[in-house]
């Protein structure tokens, strides 16, 4: 049996880590990416601030993927689902009996009139534009600084909130906080997407006076201000933006996306609508949770699962709820922590188990030093698909309805 895997990201690469521990050696796995340059996503967040350096969160792709399955270098020109082949740019094909497409998503300044082009602007989601900011806060002195999103959904949707926080922080270090105004641009109603989360968030913003600014639906950008539909105008000096994120470009050519080239996805199975003999793992879909490295760990479990029944003549026996968590960086060395799947929003209380673990939907020490771990659990227990002592299954152990719901 053939197996083609799209990507050689986080989902990826667990992907072909967990079906290489499965598959009797007979069968190929081959992973298909355009570089040899695996990044630690998390940390591109942490890299403006020092607290990463380039080093420590990029490894080749070839040095974390196991051994027995092969990486193509190239860039995928389209998909020919009935013919069960993959054109690369350069024309070469290749030949799948099962595809799994875990190519993610990106961000596309390219999207929004005036956001690639206007001096000013930048982003944390991709290496390249990380180091360039970190450029940029060592030589801010003051001013306004707006972080914005474009349009939802995004790429860890909590990351903007949290460089709202750290910059807050880091400028009160350096004793320019008193010289800066940060205001936060969103489209949503409020500062999250979950209403007890939002509420909790909110309350963060006005405590460091931050000026929330919502339903915010970005037009433009032109000298120095966001231009929203209504035509709403808000000033920057520097700006850290969310571009409009997508899916692969060869997703639409393919005729298997949507309008932002994700893939229809059965939200249980993991496998793509319509087309039995394609999976679709990480960022690449369009599931109805958050596009984060823990939905990619917690759904791998499932996918690996009915994979295995498929290729057995079975029909899918594992169900994905929805599972995410992530720890929500809230400066000072302070971290809040959220869990939640496709029917319960974040709650308070404690995780993995009542009264033991870390605080949820609070801020805490040790929440920070978790997700600081968390990079050494990334490259060492997660990519690797090794069997971790956490459930993949959201649990409501530890948690507690607040009042009124």
């Amino acid at each position: 049996m053939e197996v083609l895997i799209l990507g050689a990201g986080t989902a990826g690469t667990m992907a072909a880590a967990g079906l290489r521990k499965r598959l009797p050696a007979g069968n190929r796995i081959t992973v298909v990416d355009t570089d040899d340059r695996h990044v630690y996503q998390p940390g591109l967040l942490l890299l403006p601030f020092g607290v990463y350096d380039t080093g420590q969160i990029v490894k080749s792709r070839r040095a974390v993927l196991p051994r027995g399955v092969d990486l193509v270098t190239g860039t995928v020109e389209v998909v020919d689902p009935e013919g069960r082949t993959v054109t690369l740019t350069d024309g070469r094909v290749l030949r799948y009996d099962q595809l799994v497409i875990a190519t993610g998503t990106s961000p596309r300044p390219d999207q929004t009139p005036g956001m690639a082009d206007t001096p000013g602007v930048h982003e944390f989601y991709t290496l390249e534009g990380s180091q360039a900011l970190r450029e940029a806060l060592a030589g801010f002195s003051g001013g306004k600084l707006v972080v914005g999103i474009t349009e939802m959904p995004i790429k860890c949707p909590v990351a903007p909130l949290e460089f709202a926080f750290l910059v807050d922080a880091h400028l009160r270090k350096r004793g320019i906080r008193d010289r800066t105004q940060i205001t936060y641009v969103t489209p949503l109603d409020g500062a999250f997407t979950k209403a007890v989360c939002s509420r909790e968030l909110g309350h963060l913003l006005t405590e460091r006076d931050i000026v929330l600014e919502t339903d915010f639906m970005l037009e433009h950008i032109e000298d120095g201000k966001l231009v929203s539909y209504d035509e709403r105008e808000i000033d920057f000096d520097l700006l850290v933006t969310v571009p409009i994120n997508m899916g692969a470009d060869y997703i639409a050519k393919s005729g298997l996306g949507d309008e932002l080239n994700y893939v229809p996805t059965d939200k249980h199975t993991l496998r793509a609508e319509g087309h039995d003999d394609v999976w679709v793992v990480g960022d690449a879909g369009n599931l109805p949770t958050s596009k984060a490295g823990s939905v990619a760990h917690f759904s791998m479990e499932v996918f690996l699962t009915n994979f295995m029944d498929v290729v057995a003549g079975r029909a899918p026996t594992a169900s994905f709820d929805g599972h995410s968590n992530c720890f929500i960086e809230s400066g000072d060395g302070k971290a809040l922590l959220i869990d939640f799947n496709y029917e319960v929003e974040p709650l308070p209380g404690t995780y993995p188990l009542p009264t033991v673990g870390l605080p949820l939907l609070r801020e805490s020490r040790f929440n920070h030093l978790g997700k600081l771990a968390f990079r050494y659990m990334y490259w060492y227990a997660l990519l690797p698909e090794r069997k971790l002592p956490i459930p993949s299954a959201m649990s409501m152990r530890g948690k507690k309805q607040p009042a009124g719901h």
